[in-house]
């Protein structure tokens, strides 16, 4: 159950004039709170693509095979948006490349070793071997995935 090949991405095409044609109506916000009176109907129209992506020539979509992020709110099918260009942060999800393989988790440094971080405690870190053909590839900064 802890092997990379199981718990994966796969990288996606979405032609850019395709997704610049996407166009949504926002109907309104919803308030996760109080309810909201009805006079506060909105009708937009919400741009995907300025929404999820900030640098369009370093931003790629993929998708997740596995449940190795679950806990993380990643799950198997999922779609992550992921940018290249940024610097990941101390808590950043990643998707990165090792041997040959693709794979999303957080990196930790444990004491002069690097580990790949899955968020599912059935599975075990995964420590980067020295030698090994390991690079970080992007920071996740969408997850997409269907509610039911």
């Amino acid at each position: 159950m802890n092997s990379r090949k199981k718990n994966s991405v796969t990288p996606l095409s979405v032609d850019n004039k395709e997704f610049d044609s996407i166009r949504l109506t926002v109907e309104g916000f919803v308030t996760a709170g109080f309810p909201s009176p009805a006079g506060d109907y909105i009708d937009n129209e919400l741009n995907l693509k300025a929404l999820l992506v900030r640098n369009e020539s370093s931003t790629f979509f993929v998708q997740v095979t596995g449940n190795s992020m679950q806990d993380a709110n990643i799950f198997d099918g999922d779609i992550l948006v992921v940018d290249k260009s940024l610097n990941p942060s101390k808590d950043s999800i990643l998707v990165c490349f090792i041997d040959g393989e693709f794979t999303v988790k957080r990196v930790s440094k444990i004491g002069k070793d690097f580990f790949l971080i899955p968020a599912n405690k059935e599975f075990k870190p995964i420590k980067i071997e020295e030698g090994a053909d390991f690079r970080l590839w992007g920071v996740v900064t969408y997850v997409i995935h269907k509610i039911q």
